[in-house]
């Protein structure tokens, strides 16, 4: 007959070897597919178009506007473990047109174009790493990087922007495996990006694009 001791230990060392033996199946399947996932995308950048009222100017809240457009973009995943990974996504400098659609100049009225370069850095959790079909959600930082900035309004001059802006990042999206290696993939973000407008060192506006992007693309696995 087997005792009760016995019996813990039978089931303690069977439970350890069924952690282990999927531990090593984990390992075994990550080492498969790889570590490294690099995709490239095309991203519309969806802009939130957000800002201060200058009443001095006659500009009403939410009338300094940044034009939406699509870029390419490329990101690169390291697989942690076959459900944590880490997101570096990264494109080069893009140019936007910034328009005034109401002021005391009438509108709406294009007053010029700034660069700007926003690398993101996110987290993500995979559910279903090995599947066909495979979600993921994510959140992390992003830094933009604004330069050459050419802004001026007739009768007021030159206007400047802040040079970095610190925002958070979340976000989520699928791969689809379409060979052992090629996935197809669909990304959705949501990204804070905000600037100062300044005139002389006076800040007349806070202008926040906090843009959506959307994302689809192909990515290789190795």
């Amino acid at each position: 007959m087997v005792s009760s001791r016995n019996l813990t230990r039978t089931l303690i060392g069977a439970f350890l070897g069924t952690l282990c033996a999927l531990s090593g199946a984990a390992q075994e399947a990550q080492e498969a597919q790889g570590n490294w996932l690099v995709r490239a995308r095309a991203v519309r950048i969806d802009t939130a178009n957000k800002s201060d009222p200058i009443p001095s100017l006659a500009v009403p809240a939410d009338a300094i506007t940044v034009n939406d457009k699509t870029i390419p973009e490329v990101d690169i995943t390291y697989f942690f473990t076959p459900n944590i990974a880490a997101e570096l996504v990264l494109t080069v400098p893009q140019k936007q047109t910034v328009t005034v659609q109401q002021s005391a100049l009438g509108g709406p009225v294009d007053i010029g174009t700034f660069k700007h370069l926003p690398p993101t850095l996110m987290v993500q959790y995979h559910f279903r790493p090995t599947a066909t079909v495979r979600p993921y959600v994510g959140a992390g930082l992003n830094y933009t990087r604004i330069s050459s900035v050419r802004l001026a309004v007739p009768t007021v001059g030159r206007l400047d922007l802040d040079s970095n802006s610190f925002g958070l990042a979340v976000g989520g999206g699928v791969d689809i495996a379409l060979a052992k290696n090629v996935f197809l993939n669909f990304d959705v973000k949501k990204v804070q990006i905000r600037s100062d407008v300044s005139h002389l060192g006076q800040t007349l506006s806070t202008v926040k694009i906090d843009p959506w992007l959307f994302g689809v693309g192909v990515g290789y696995r190795f």
